[in-house]
């Protein structure tokens, strides 16, 4: 696979809880489908990485994000409920930054994101993450993100 340019690219190797995540999404294609359809998702399916899972709404015109699924990890992490707020509405700190922009990419891509930030870049040294953003389809329209994290 030749690496990409594109913002939050795929790295030509993910952490080995990401890979299986995105091996999952992989998994839920229909025939020749490019993106598979939300309604397919069944996170119990992953009911040990489920705690590092949460699923974005996707809004169109204009174009916004709901949490309707988020792990206990990532509520642990960022120190707040999130279901049910949207992106817009939520301060942008670890684990969540840039996932507005990522979301933007994921989207305009219409494929799998990364994005990835060193224990020394974050803002508590000990919370390093990577995080995987995969759309889905549903009503016509990317319809749902699901993000993977992982903590290093």
């Amino acid at each position: 696979m030749k690496p990409s340019t594109a913002p939050y690219a795929l790295p030509q190797q993910v952490q080995p809880d990401l890979a299986r995540v995105l091996a999952y999404w992989e998994g839920l294609k229909r025939g020749d489908n490019e993106i598979p359809f939300a309604d397919d998702v069944n996170l119990s399916a992953l009911p040990d990485l489920s705690p590092r899972l949460m699923l974005l709404e996707v809004f169109e015109k204009p174009t916004r994000l709901r949490f309707a699924m988020v792990g206990t990890d990532i509520r642990a992490k960022y120190h707040g409920d999130l279901e049910g707020e949207f992106v817009d509405e939520v301060e942008a700190r670890d684990p969540l930054r840039y996932l507005a922009s990522q979301s933007s990419a994921t989207l305009e891509s219409r494929g799998p994101t990364h994005y990835r930030t060193g224990a020394s870049e974050a803002t508590h040294p000990m919370h390093g993450y990577s995080r995987l953003l995969l759309p889905m389809w549903g009503d016509g329209h990317i319809a749902t993100l699901l993000a993977a994290f992982a903590w290093e």
